[in-house]
């Protein structure tokens, strides 16, 4: 990374590099994304040793098995998540608020859910209206709901129905579900009250804790 001549890092540089060699080679092309990820600043959003490698193209940890998906990975989420101005955001395992700070510098109105026991970074700017509430993450956060969107930000093993039910008619939901050991992005709409799933392409993405598939009974 760029250093001024104070010493400081140049993180805008880095952001704009993020963007040139990161996102739109990944297809994220998205006028509105692009703009987010050039401007939120990303560097506030991970512990304080990890802020040199704040815009690099992997996972950053966070703590207890938690990570901060690549800025590409978050990239593919919201273009295909398409969200428009005022519509609702929920954030399923929301860690330190970077996707939350992304969608809310979208224009829309973003609940953020984390469980009691996860990371929290101090340094974490307080970012806009954004609604932060804490919960089990397998049952969403359904005083808030229907939401247009629903991004669960790591890798599952399957959508609870709990979740799914709390989009609206069309609504969309992205993350990344786990498939014989590859995470797999992948986007669903809300149909009839079915989400059918479409994969968008296998990437590294941390699991969340909780959504693990229930073993098969064996005799």
């Amino acid at each position: 990374m760029k250093v001024r001549e104070n010493g400081m890092q140049d993180f805008a540089v880095a952001r704009r590099a993020m963007v040139d060699s990161q996102l739109r080679p990944e297809g994220v092309i998205d006028a509105g994304v692009i703009n987010a990820m050039a401007s939120v600043p990303r560097e506030e959003f991970v512990p304080a040793a990890a802020q040199a490698v704040a815009y690099g193209d992997r996972p950053i940890a966070l703590g207890n098995g938690r990570a901060m998906p690549s800025p590409a990975v978050t990239g593919r989420w919201l273009s295909a998540l398409a969200p428009r101005r005022g519509e609702k955001a929920l954030i399923v395992g929301s860690g330190s608020g970077y996707s939350a700070a992304l969608l809310e510098a979208l224009g829309l109105e973003v609940t953020a859910l984390e469980s009691d026991a996860s990371p929290r970074i101090a340094a974490a700017p307080q970012v806009g209206s954004i609604k932060a509430v804490t919960g089990d993450l397998a049952a969403g956060h359904r005083a808030g709901a229907p939401y247009d969107i629903i991004l669960i930000d790591g890798a599952v093993d399957r959508v609870p129905d709990a979740i799914a039910g709390q989009l609206i008619e069309g609504g969309r939901l992205a993350t990344a579900i786990n498939d014989r050991g590859v995470s797999r992005l992948v986007i669903g709409r809300n149909v009839g009250g079915r989400i059918a799933f479409q994969t968008i392409v296998d990437a590294d993405v941390a699991p969340l804790p909780g959504f693990a598939q229930p073993a098969a009974f064996v005799f």
